[in-house]
């Protein structure tokens, strides 16, 4: 039985992560920390008494434990690993104290801002033997799979080009993703889920071509972007994002015979029925794609991550993989 706690209680903690990990029977939720007025910048009374109030949330319908500091959750000797939902900026500091702590980590994407600050927490977990899981959920959903075996399946002929497309909505303006000392901005959000599934699509070869932020007057983060990506073989994947956009989140496939165009394929939330719209000498058919948890399915990743030392070290190196390519962004986008 592994025993997690819950580093701060968030709302996707509650909403996604707790309903989709009591479904697992080898794991026990064993409670959730608020932070003490040291461990939060300017955390008023009134602010850590908020938390609590959500903190309260969670144990009234899941159970588990009030840890009353984040580090009191870390040293506890009944936990065994740690979910972090933080804002980005937040990451690092707390998956490496859990990492000392002897501590199994699942971290909400992106796993740190800097790909300094990821290869220190994964040099960190292979001297510990440690799981380190980043939680790219989509990755999991059983409608990629559907999808690539049209593809493979040649339903319409030869790939020529991939794009992926994933924005939202303008959200409230104290959310973390518009505040740059909370690691906020479009690559590190929505942007990270593209490049995400791109180099899926592309393999090891991936390689980063273009990189295009664009900015606002009303932020200091980046608001929308875009990005060209292609492998040895010439494959090339388009990506575009934002978070004050109309919501779209595509995946279109354009063969020489046809093409498809997939919604939903980075958010299907469980039980959802995907669709996938299949072209053809002008002809147009969907096709369901099948439901899934993909939050349950990445949880259980995070569990083969404990105990398989083999997927461990492949897990390593896709976290790796996937911070490269967000530096490389930083670096082509800044240039």
């Amino acid at each position: 039985m592994i025993s997690i706690g819950i580093i701060c209680p968030s709302e996707i903690a509650l909403r996604r992560f707790l309903p989709a990990l009591k479904q697992l029977p080898n794991f026990k939720f064993a409670g959730v920390a608020i932070a003490n007025a040291t461990e939060w910048d300017n955390a008023t009374k009134e602010i850590i008494e908020k938390e609590k109030e959500k903190a309260e949330m969670f144990i009234q319908q899941f159970g588990g434990e009030l840890f009353h500091s984040y580090t009191e959750l870390i040293e506890s000797k009944e936990i065994d690993a740690v979910y972090l939902p933080l804002p980005p900026a937040l990451h690092y500091k707390w998956a490496y104290l859990a990492l000392q702590a002897e501590k199994h980590i699942l971290v909400e994407k992106p796993a740190t801002t800097a790909l300094n600050e990821t290869n220190k927490l994964l040099e960190l977990a292979k001297q510990k033997n440690l799981a380190v899981h980043e939680n790219y959920m989509f990755a999991f959903h059983n409608q990629l799979e559907a999808i690539n075996n049209i593809l493979n399946n040649k339903e319409i002929g030869d790939v020529r080009l991939y794009r992926i497309t994933f924005g939202f909505p303008r959200r409230a303006a104290n959310d973390f993703r518009y505040n740059k000392a909370l690691g906020g901005g479009a690559l590190l959000d929505a942007g990270g889920y593209t490049l995400k599934y791109a180099s899926m699509l592309l393999g090891d070869t991936v390689s980063l071509v273009t990189a295009q932020s664009n900015y606002t007057s009303d932020f200091n983060v980046d608001i929308f972007g875009s990005a060209t990506l292609v492998n040895n073989t010439g494959t090339t994947v388009q990506v575009a994002f934002g978070m004050d956009n109309a919501y779209k989140c595509e995946l279109e496939v354009w063969g020489n015979k046809g093409y498809l165009v997939s919604g939903r394929v980075l958010t299907a939330p469980a039980g959802f029925i995907p669709e996938v719209n299949i072209t053809k000498n002008n002809e147009t058919v969907t096709r369901e794609l099948p439901a899934d948890d993909a939050f349950m399915k990445s949880i259980l990743r995070f569990e083969t991550c404990i105990n398989n030392n083999r997927i461990r070290l492949d897990n390593y190196d896709d976290i790796h993989k996937q911070a490269k390519l967000v530096n490389e962004f930083l670096q082509k986008s800044n240039n």
